[in-house]
């Protein structure tokens, strides 16, 4: 099968495939006589394992990892589950951060309309905020 093909199979752009393969997340594939990349089912496996596993938001460094793990022969899965508990440990820390951002915004547009006729050099909203900015640590 040719890149098309496995593009196509799979539902990953040719580019893509191309950039796994730089980057060592898929192999470098055989070559038709004419140069062509010729592809095979496990390399069909192989990728639809790393778009699944980018669709969870594992990092590309992360799935290498897993990758190089089991073609070593090893089971991942511990791996697997340690990189998962840190990803939903970072999840719930930036909703967090979320959820005050959004309790801030809502009680910005609450006192909107008292400050109205306040203009500010920028918008009274925002320089009227009682924290420090240079007191938030960054996401």
């Amino acid at each position: 099968m040719l890149i098309g093909d496995l593009a196509e199979t799979v539902g990953i752009n040719p580019k893509t495939i191309r950039y796994y393969e730089s980057i060592g997340l898929l192999p470098e594939p055989d070559r038709t006589s004419g140069g062509y990349r010729k592809y095979n089912s496990e390399d069909i496996e192989r990728l639809a394992f790393v778009r699944r596993a980018t669709a969870l938001d594992l990092h590309l460094d992360e799935v290498r990892e897993i990758l190089a793990l089991r073609d070593q022969g090893e089971q991942p899965c511990d791996y697997v589950v340690a990189t998962a508990r840190q990803h939903l440990a970072d999840l719930d820390r930036r909703l967090e951060q979320m959820r005050h951002a959004r309790d801030e915004l809502a009680s910005l547009l609450d006192t909107a309309e008292q400050r109205r006729g306040d203009d500010g050099a920028y918008c009274q909203l925002i320089e009227h905020q009682t924290d420090n900015p240079t007191d938030r640590t960054a996401p």
